[in-house]
């Protein structure tokens, strides 16, 4: 009996001593060789999976960090991960001497899930292909007059939506409706495809919709989750969640970019090389083997990814900020009422008054464009840039 007591006992603490074994061992990674004490080093304040503990406000947190400390350090497995809001560090990274730095193997394991090869993902010879592509494309007339009119004709049935729930007065998600505009203007400048999740799209391209704001969120949960890689190999969890997203979203676009492809070819498309895949499908013809439908959606899915977020983020501050400040937003509309020629009480259609945003006007809308960039200065739409660590360390303080 004693034996088996002893047996049992073994066996049922197994899991436990396993878990122990993991912490410690995870531990050992986490704080050996990380030079804590080296004074050429930024100084540690605290491990990436401290984050977790700040996850809801980890921005808020991390400004008042770097208030005391310009440039810091987190401790992750195996790297410690570099913060810096100090400018000439910046601009040593992302001007003078950016060609010596890279995203890194860290970050690149971490982002392929979802960004594959695109430009968020990617260094050397492929960036600099897809950045060089991409200025020059973005660049051209007709692609910027394409865009202009996909904003304006989004910006009208946005209008739309929100005075018709203004009328019913229902309350709503101004955030989640950003969203789902951006995503729409996002996705025909890119695929040159209508998905119309403003107002009540197919279940295919809700699905996708839903798939795309998951997977962002997944992909970025794997800098805070130390098992990532054992829930990607045993297809569990988060990881199980990613990659059936994954797996979803490359159907949905697949489809697009052999339609569209299919369009080119027969040149059906009325809008042929408007849209930015339509301008890679046909600069793919040059080197097909390199840039085949993989490279294309991932390459794409970038611009998607870059745009949406961005975008609606900031128009959702600036709401806020305008709500929070009622006397800019007098100037604000005062402003467009001016420059448009409107009265404050005129009744004018959403069309015709769209009618008067031109170009011209847009340019004398001084206080807008104040408001907006004191938006971008108190919110960023991007408040973190990803640079690499230890290099970054070597490069900066040796």
């Amino acid at each position: 009996m004693e034996a088996l007591s002893i047996i049992f006992i073994s066996i049922a603490a197994t899991p436990l001593v396993l878990f122990v074994s993991c912490c410690l061992h995870l531990l050992l990674h986490v704080f050996s060789n990380q030079a804590i004490n080296n004074p050429q080093y930024p100084p540690v304040k605290g491990t990436v999976f401290h984050q977790l503990i700040y996850f809801k406000k980890l921005y808020d947190h991390q400004t008042e960090v770097s208030r005391k400390h310009p440039t810091f350090r987190l401790l992750g497995p195996g790297q410690s991960v570099a913060y810096t809001t100090d400018p000439r560090n910046i601009e040593h990274v992302l001007k003078t001497n950016f060609d010596k730095y890279s995203k890194g193997k860290y970050n690149q394991e971490i982002l392929s899930g979802l960004f594959g090869d695109g430009i968020f993902a990617v260094d050397g010879d492929k960036w600099r292909q897809q950045r060089k592509l991409a200025s020059f494309e973005f660049s051209t007339r007709v692609l910027r007059d394409f865009s202009c009119s996909v904003f304006r004709t989004n910006a009208a049935k946005l209008v739309r939506v929100v005075s018709n729930l203004a009328i019913a007065g229902q309350s709503f998600d101004i955030q989640d409706i950003f969203m789902r505009c951006a995503l729409d203007s996002i996705f025909k400048v890119g695929f040159g495809v209508e998905l119309n999740c403003l107002e009540g799209s197919s279940e295919e391209a809700t699905d996708f919709m839903k798939a795309f704001d998951e997977s962002n969120a997944l992909i970025y949960w794997r800098y805070v989750d130390p098992l990532w890689k054992l829930k990607r190999l045993l297809n569990l969890g988060s990881e199980a969640s990613l990659k059936k997203n994954v797996r979803l979203m490359d159907n949905f676009v697949n489809n697009v970019i052999s339609t569209r492809r299919n369009l080119l070819l027969r040149q059906l498309s009325n809008n042929a090389k408007e849209d930015i895949l339509s301008r890679f499908l046909v600069e793919s013809e040059k080197d097909p083997e390199k840039m085949n439908d993989r490279y294309l959606k991932d390459i794409i899915l970038n611009f998607i990814i870059a745009g949406k977020d961005s975008s609606a983020n900031t128009l959702s501050w600036f709401i806020y900020a305008l709500c929070k400040n009622p006397l800019v937003q007098e100037k604000v509309a005062q402003e467009v009422r001016e420059v448009t020629g409107s009265q404050e009480n005129e009744a004018i259609s959403i069309d015709d008054f769209m009618d008067k945003i031109t170009d011209s006007t847009l340019e004398q809308m001084h206080y807008l464009h104040s408001a907006l960039t004191e938006t971008l200065r108190l919110f960023p739409a991007v408040p973190v840039v990803n640079l690499s660590s230890y290099l970054f360390y070597d490069m900066i303080y040796q």
